[in-house]
């Protein structure tokens, strides 16, 4: 219970320190905060100029975490992500050998910076690090550091140069966190604060060390079975084709989501029960963090398309009917 308290505390304090660089966007904070605690990777979608990289700095910065950040473009190659063999030759002896050099993977939090940005060869780099934790290179396997954290941005894939994510891809992600315009107070805000001279500075409010604890302890939250149960009907409900799919998910959806997202519905569920300091999730908390975890998962198929229904109308549509589940 202390522990959790400590969670609580520290996570408010994380925000407040965000809050001196980043107007608004408390929602998606709130996104970033219960991914790192759940040890899961997130994907923020927006357009272009809404602080998506200073957001991904600044609580790498704020965590004292190791960060570096990868520009995608057409021409990134994989080993510009994971790191590359170069030979070299020892002056003394004139022996030549190969020496790996590290990547900028091999960090604690990964900007994936327009990560549609790269054909997905490149994109597919990241598959064996966000699920394994790994990189394998010249035969040899190689641990990343931990904490480890891979937060991609993401363009609307109806803009210019975008090629879309696999559902491979997509599927590593745990939450799918959309970002929007601003409101015209937080927009005044955001042009008197950037367009000063002094730049915000922020204090580190908590190590690696403690947060790897942190995910510990969220892992250790019990969850009852109905809550569980719960989970499990959500994502089942997303599969058309299936006894358990409503009528509404067989008439719009192609695909839905895989037992993945069972997991991460309970994972997000304990951590956001463990933010506010509870030692219990509840069902509100499954329903709370079902759209960041299923909006990305579920394929809306040809009807949906026609009749302007996306994949978090389906979300909603499924939410709504769960009030009346047993």
């Amino acid at each position: 219970m202390e522990l959790l308290q400590e969670v609580a505390r520290v996570t408010k304090e994380l925000r407040t320190e965000v809050a001196r660089r980043i107007v608004g966007q408390e929602e998606v904070v709130e996104g970033l905060l219960l991914a790192l605690l759940a040890n899961g990777h997130a994907l923020l979608v927006g357009v272009p100029g809404l602080a998506k990289t200073l957001l991904v700095g600044t609580l790498a910065e704020v965590m004292d975490l190791q960060f570096s950040r990868v520009q995608f473009t057409p021409d990134l190659m994989p080993t510009d992500i994971t790191g590359t063999e170069v030979m070299e030759e020892d002056p003394a002896t004139g022996r030549r050998s190969f020496r790996f050099v590290r990547g900028p993977v091999f960090a604690n939090v990964v900007l994936a910076d327009e990560i549609n940005r790269t054909p997905p060869k490149t994109q597919a780099a990241l598959l064996q690090a966000m699920q394994e934790r790994t990189v394998t290179a010249g035969g040899e396997t190689m641990t990343l550091p931990r904490p480890f954290f891979v937060l991609a941005t993401q363009n609307p894939i109806e803009q210019e140069g975008t090629y879309p994510l696999p559902e491979a891809q997509l599927d590593r992600f745990m939450f799918e966190l959309r970002i929007g315009y601003p409101s015209r107070e937080e927009e005044v805000a955001v042009a008197m604060r950037t367009t000063g001279a002094d730049t915000p500075q922020v204090r580190r409010v908590i190590s690696g060390e403690r947060l790897i604890d942190f995910q510990g302890l969220v892992r250790r939250i019990p969850v009852a079975t109905s809550v569980a149960a719960l989970a499990v009907r959500l994502v089942r409900a997303t599969r058309p084709g299936t006894d358990e799919a409503p009528p509404f998910t067989r008439k719009y959806v192609a695909w839905g989501a895989g037992p993945r997202a069972s997991q991460y519905l309970v994972l997000g569920a304990k951590a956001r029960a463990a933010l506010r300091g509870d030692p219990v999730p509840h069902d509100d908390d499954v329903r709370a963090v079902a759209p960041l975890v299923l909006a990305h998962r579920v394929v809306p198929g040809f009807e949906a398309e026609a009749d302007g229904i996306s994949s978090l109308d389906v979300i909603k549509h499924l939410l709504e009917e769960s009030e009346k589940w047993n």
